[in-house]
């Protein structure tokens, strides 16, 4: 192996989302292959395992989950420990069949979505996961911050599809911007807090307080494992609506925890790189190409 193809290695996102893990989760009836996995981050308890598990697996009757020596784990709001995770069940288990939205870091820029970062900004002021302020004595600095869909813009014609839009009680300025640009659909995060966001690194639970769940390590060096969202975020009448949050998590759970999890993407290119090509050559290229597109072309408002 040359010394490039080894920097090559040594620098390339991995493969998929398995190599940090520290939790396994088994059929009893089959311990000799994991259904799923989960890196522990502070604040995840056993209550929330069992609540990942059910969007991971389909069940034909209840279930229980033990731990390496048969011991029942309680639905519990106990911390989760690392380690083997079994699924006991009298019914069957299967993964689910459900597939995440392809999703990777992205920052649309264009005519229909200068409203909707102006009322992101208008409303939250701050980082609403760091805390970091936006604003100081009175000036607005917000070159490091990114208004952030929760929805992804790419995906506006799944939103109009399914009824997402139904969600929506706060349309945006413009209807021509459409619906999956309202305030409901964003929040203000910091650029690298954006980029953890949009590739599910984290995500919050509205079933569970609020909670923010790291599913990476990644996440966690930002301070953001166990935190909630606060109270006056959760206050204001603006703010995003749960079921957006909950479409968010149930991703995250699907992109970190099904099987060996999804891939990450390259998001680093340097000015002058051959960005369609290394796109072109990485990971579920097609369908990535795709988003890239979409999320581009849903940006601008096409003039009558």
């Amino acid at each position: 192996m040359t010394s490039r193809e080894q920097d090559t290695l040594l620098f390339a996102p991995p493969p998929d989302r398995s190599a940090y893990r520290n939790l396994l989760i088994y059929n009893s009836d089959n311990r000799g292959t994991a259904l799923g996995g989960l890196w522990v981050a502070e604040g995840i308890t056993n209550c929330n395992l069992y609540s990942m598990v059910e969007i991971i697996c389909n069940f034909t009757d209840a279930f229980h989950l033990q731990d390496d020596s048969q011991r029942l784990v309680q639905r519990d709001k106990q911390l989760l420990k690392p380690g083997n995770y079994y699924i006991a069940t009298t019914g069957s288990v299967t993964v689910t069949n459900e597939v995440p939205l392809l999703r990777t870091f992205s920052w649309p820029s264009g005519t229909r979505v200068q409203s909707f970062r102006n009322s992101v900004r208008d409303r939250d002021l701050r980082c609403v996961i760091t805390g970091t302020p936006g604003i100081i004595n009175g000036v607005g600095w917000w070159d490091s911050f990114e208004a952030t869909h929760i929805f992804p813009l790419a995906y506006e014609k799944q939103w109009n599809d399914f009824r997402y839009c139904d969600w929506i009680t706060v349309p945006p300025a413009s209807e021509s911007d459409g619906s999956i640009n309202s305030v409901q659909n964003g929040i203000l995060l910091t650029g690298d807090v954006h980029k953890l966001f949009d590739s599910y690194h984290f995500s919050i639970n509205p079933d569970d307080d609020y909670k923010i769940v790291c599913f990476t390590p990644f996440a966690s060096f930002y301070g953001l494992k166990g935190r909630k969202l606060d109270q006056p975020f959760l206050d204001d009448p603006l703010r995003p609506v749960d079921q957006l949050f909950r479409w968010h998590f149930r991703q995250a759970v699907l992109v970190n925890m099904k099987g060996a999890g999804e891939c990450f993407f390259e998001t680093d290119f340097p000015p002058g790189s051959d960005i369609m090509g290394q796109i072109m050559s990485g990971p579920r290229a097609a369908e990535r190409m795709q988003f890239e597109l979409f999320g581009r072309l849903n940006a601008e408002r096409v003039s009558s």
